[in-house]
């Protein structure tokens, strides 16, 4: 499959992202609406009971800026994933979150954490490291333009910032590095080009001496057929 086909627009491109958002959106609202506090239902590492959060606290928030702040990156990074890296981007999703959320189980702080922060380091960290592995001009661009956009947030994988899990972030960056270790030769990856031969290259040896062709010159002449009549005397 060449590069046009595998870049072809799909609309998952941008629904999947969407409604990843609307439902982490959605969760917030209930929230709000019946009072609840679902901060139980994150990460709390080294607690059987607290792996629970590995599946639902990309999906839980603390406030309405700690929300706005997941949700731009979350959607222009995993429409990034989707559309350039669309053969392995569920499983980059799907995996890469869960491993991210164990990781942090592992590593992290006895506290509660929260949010899709997590994922999102992920995407920032596959979407980079992704594109320079492969060696892809377009790929290779995407990921100056992420770091471009995000790099100020590898300082958040550093305790610089209380109340912060800056654990979760670390997880996210590591996991998505493995995942792009791992994925480098999926997908678009950077072809190497081929030169065809043509007939001039033909007239050249392997060593490179010019040797043209031997033109056979024809030799046979047509076939002439004579055919005599005698005139009767007289």
């Amino acid at each position: 499959m060449n590069t046009e086909q595998q870049l072809k627009f799909s609309p998952t491109v941008f629904t999947l992202p969407l409604l990843f958002v609307f439902i982490i959106w959605f969760v917030y609202w209930l929230e709000i609406k019946f009072g609840w506090n679902f901060n139980k239902f994150g990460v709390f590492p080294r607690n059987f009971n607290g792996l629970k959060g590995v599946f639902c606290s990309p999906f839980i928030h603390s406030d309405t800026k700690h929300l706005f702040n997941n949700s731009v990156p979350l959607f222009v990074l995993s429409a990034c994933l989707f559309y350039f890296y669309k053969e392995v981007a569920i499983k980059v999703l799907v995996f890469g979150g869960m491993i991210t959320g164990f990781l942090t189980w592992v590593i992290a702080r006895e506290s509660y954490h929260i949010g899709a922060s997590g994922i999102v380091y992920l995407l920032f960290s596959f979407v980079l490291f992704s594109g320079i592995f492969k060696r892809h001009y377009r790929l290779v661009a995407v990921s100056f333009i992420t770091i471009f956009l995000y790099g100020s947030m590898v300082w958040y994988v550093l305790p610089i910032k209380e109340g912060m899990s800056w654990e979760g972030h670390l997880s996210g960056l590591i996991t998505g590095f493995v995942f792009a270790v791992l994925y480098r030769k999926r997908g678009i990856v950077k072809e190497k080009f081929k030169f065809s031969k043509s007939e001039f290259d033909t007239m050249f040896d392997e060593n490179g001496n010019y040797m043209p062709p031997i033109v056979e010159e024809e030799s046979e002449l047509e076939e002439i057929n004579y055919r005599y009549i005698y005139k009767e005397e007289e």
